[in-house]
């Protein structure tokens, strides 16, 4: 006996059917009071060349599952943001129901060499203006390659712990750690995570951001 598609549905439409319910399937299914964690950030927050369930928020979100973590990740990453962008609409970008900030800004300050003082008082702004409004944070910095100049990239590199420490903020030192620089985890351009970048990167994120949940929970 053969099985053929009805003639009201092309064997195409069923096959792409089949697809669509497997996705369904396969998005994680988050309580309704579940905590809300925002990503603050810049286009690779807002996964630039990436589909919005491949970028790394979605996948920072899959990878708290797994640990049976469950909370919301909601991406506010704009492409093209500086420290100083981020500061600019953090008032409107982190909604009021955030539980936790993810801050991931300074990528592009470093690409346009923005005097690291100046990076270091807009991330302060941006940590102060959160713990005003009574919401964690877990700051991720980015490495400065040494090539841009070794004064810069001291300079530029002491911004994150510094201001964990003074803010007490759980910190995620360097955002591509053991993605920049590989052609399989990078795209074309050799800046933006692929897919596979991306998944990784929430993976390595999730255990810092699930106990900084747990910590806000007992405080």
């Amino acid at each position: 006996m053969s099985l053929t598609a009805p003639r009201f549905l092309s064997r195409r439409q069923i096959a792409l059917g089949l697809i669509a319910a497997s996705q369904v399937a396969a998005t994680p299914v988050i309580p309704p009071k579940s905590p809300v964690v925002t990503v603050l950030g810049d286009s690779i927050t807002a996964g630039l060349g990436l589909p919005a369930r491949d970028a790394m928020p979605a996948q920072l979100q899959v990878a708290l599952q797994r640990m049976n973590v469950f909370a919301k990740v909601r991406a506010a990453g704009v492409s093209g943001d500086t420290s100083g962008g981020g500061l600019a609409r953090v008032n409107f970008s982190i909604a009021p129901d955030t539980a936790l900030c993810v801050v991931a800004l300074g990528g592009n300050d470093l690409l346009q060499g923005v005097e690291p003082r100046v990076t270091k008082a807009n991330l302060r702004s941006i940590m102060q203006s959160l713990r005003n409004r009574r919401i964690r944070t877990v700051l991720v910095g980015i490495a400065a390659p040494p090539l841009i100049g070794g004064s810069y990239a001291r300079d530029f590199n002491a911004i994150y712990p510094a201001l964990a420490k003074e803010f007490a903020a759980p910190l995620y030192p360097n955002l591509l750690a053991g993605v920049g620089g590989s052609r399989q985890l990078m795209q074309g351009d050799g800046i933006h995570p692929n897919a596979a970048g991306a998944r990784l990167i929430g993976q390595k994120l999730a255990p810092l951001v699930a106990q900084a949940l747990r910590t806000a929970r007992t405080t």
